[in-house]
This record gives C-alpha cells, sequence and structure tokens, in this order.
C-alpha cells in the first residue's frame, strides 16, 4: 500500500512529489501517458519559451518540466508512465486504476490540471506555439509579440482582461468575438472600450491562421454579412476556456458548476478525507506554473500532517 499516489506530472505534481520524498513518504506519480491530449509534464510541454518562473531568465517548457522530473526521481520519487483512468474514493485505503493495473493509497494528489479549449482551425497545429497560444500571461511578453498585432479570441472577462494585459506589449490588441455584445463584467467592458490600443471586432469568428514558419496573419469571417478577410497578426490568444481534467473522478469530489475541484480555503483538502488537489485542476483563476508549483507544496505538506494525524509512524 502506498502512503501518497500523486496522479499528474506537471509543476503541482512534481513539486508535491519533490516535498512527499524529502518528508520520507516514498511516493508513487502516475505522470500519464498522452492523458487529455498532452505529454507527460503537463501543458507546459507545449511552450516554448517561459520567461516568467523564478530562477530562469528563459527556458524551454519541456526542458522546465524535465529538469522538474529529473528532480523528483533525485529526491526518491518513483513514477510510472501510465494513465489513471479510474479511482475508487468510497473506500479507504483509496483504489488508483490504470490499464495495467490497480493500487492502494492512504492518501492522494491529484494535479492532473487543466486542458485549454483550443478553436481546431486550419493552421492551428502547425503554428501552435508559434504565434499561437492559450496564455496571454505566459506568453504575452515574449520578444516575438513585442511592437507587433495581436489577436485575442474571446469575449469574457479572461479574454477582456488577457488582451488589456497584451496592451502592454502589442502594437494593436483586436479582441474578436463572435457577437454583438460581451459577457464580460461592466467594470472589464470600460476598460476595453477606453484602451486606445485595445479593438473589438465585433460579431466575427476565427476561419483560419496562416503562416509558414510563425504566424502571420488571421482569417476572420464576419457572422452577419459573411464577408472573408485577412488580418495581420503575429499572435493569436485563445481565451475561451479551460476543462479540467476531472472526469476520471466521476463526480466522487465536490466541483463547481465547470469541472474544477473544490478545496477548503487555505489549504488544499478536498471533500474526501486524504485527497488533495493542487495546480490548474482547482485553480481557474490564476493558472500560473508558479502557483501550480505552490499548491504542490501545500498538498504535499497537507498530505504529510493528515498521515501523522492518523499514523504517527508512517515513515
Amino acid at each position: 500500500m502506498e502512503n501518497v499516489v500523486i496522479i499528474g506530472s506537471g509543476p503541482a505534481g512534481h513539486t508535491a512529489a519533490i516535498y512527499a520524498a524529502r518528508a520520507n513518504m516514498n511516493p508513487l506519480m502516475f505522470e500519464g501517458f498522452m492523458a487529455g491530449g498532452v505529454a507527460a509534464g503537463g501543458q507546459l510541454t507545449t511552450t516554448t519559451e517561459i520567461e516568467n518562473f523564478p530562477g530562469f531568465t528563459s527556458i524551454n517548457g519541456t526542458e522546465l518540466m524535465n529538469r522538474m522530473r529529473e528532480q523528483s526521481i533525485h529526491c526518491g520519487t518513483r513514477i510510472s508512465t501510465e494513465t489513471v483512468n479510474k479511482v475508487d474514493l468510497r473506500r479507504r485505503p483509496f483504489q488508483v486504476f490504470t490499464d495495467d493495473g490497480m493500487v492502494e493509497a492512504k492518501t492522494l494528489i491529484i494535479a492532473t490540471g487543466a486542458t485549454a479549449k483550443r478553436m481546431h482551425v486550419p493552421g492551428e497545429e502547425e503554428l501552435w506555439q508559434r504565434g499561437i497560444s492559450a496564455c496571454a500571461v505566459c506568453d504575452g511578453a515574449l520578444p516575438t509579440f513585442r511592437n507587433q498585432p495581436l489577436v485575442v479570441i474571446g469575449g469574457g472577462d479572461t479574454a477582456v482582461e488577457e488582451a488589456t494585459h497584451l496592451t502592454k506589449f502589442g502594437s494593436k490588441v483586436f479582441l474578436v468575438h463572435r457577437r454583438d455584445h460581451l459577457r464580460a463584467s461592466m467594470a472589464m467592458q470600460e476598460r476595453a472600450l477606453h484602451n486606445a490600443k485595445l479593438e473589438i471586432v465585433w460579431d466575427t469568428v476565427l476561419l483560419d491562421a496562416v503562416g509558414k514558419d510563425s504566424l502571420e496573419q488571421v482569417k476572420l469571417q464576419n457572422v452577419k454579412t459573411g464577408k472573408e478577410y485577412l488580418l495581420d497578426a503575429k499572435g493569436l490568444f485563445y481565451a475561451i476556456g479551460h476543462t479540467p481534467n476531472t472526469a476520471f473522478l466521476e463526480g466522487q469530489i465536490k466541483t463547481d458548476e465547470s469541472g474544477y475541484i473544490l478545496t477548503e480555503l487555505g489549504s488544499t483538502r478536498t471533500s474526501v478525507q486524504g485527497v488533495f488537489a493542487a495546480g490548474d485542476v482547482q485553480d481557474k483563476r490564476y493558472r500560473q506554473a508558479v502557483t501550480s508549483a505552490g499548491t504542490g507544496c501545500m498538498a504535499a505538506l497537507d498530505a504529510e500532517n493528515f498521515l501523522q494525524s492518523e499514523e504517527p509512524s508512517h515513515v
């Protein structure tokens, strides 16, 4: 039986693993095998340059995750490249199922992240992270986007916030929305409408991403007139939401209406005793590598305290 099983291998999962291993909890991590269509290491493996993670002026996303993985192993974490497809939280020890078998665990740390929704338009796959991103806060300050025309897709608070953020870097930011009104709060709308560098493109949808080695233009269509046209853009940012990777839990843990795991204020404790959640799977607001790492630390400490309160001699 395992003291702690960590499901997920992004910054939250690996930080939890490092802390749990150093606390002699002998953690087992299921890092996933193309879980949610993303390689082990999570969303950062789809990011080229990261400039906002402490300790690195600039680092490739895959390299950063490889370093985290190496550190987890160095500290004593056992890593299995399997995807967890089911858990049983109705009894303890908890049961964790993969295609190859089942393990039992005294505690679980869920760090499965959230997957950014994509448009799947022609050109997107080839130009992903070559001008197309799902995180303006993560990527907007990169040199390739500075003083260039940028496009944001969406109409909610996140879209307006990210478009406003990008005006600090781009020469012009176009917020493309399929309707004639925004879903964002009035305060956010007022901020957008009074920003000289931000232009809202109403009643319009994205058709194509155009470019050879990097994004050069986007093809748009006005849904009312049917007119199609090209707009110069060096950056295309999706702000249409994320899907938390919680389907495998099958409703056994309390989540919000969008599927994000609910945790107690100031902790990573979930509605099930002995189960903890860290990273983007429980964070719909910040979604940053460094905040994910922070909650991973919290989850490991919470799991350790839980085990000590029940079984002081678990180590």
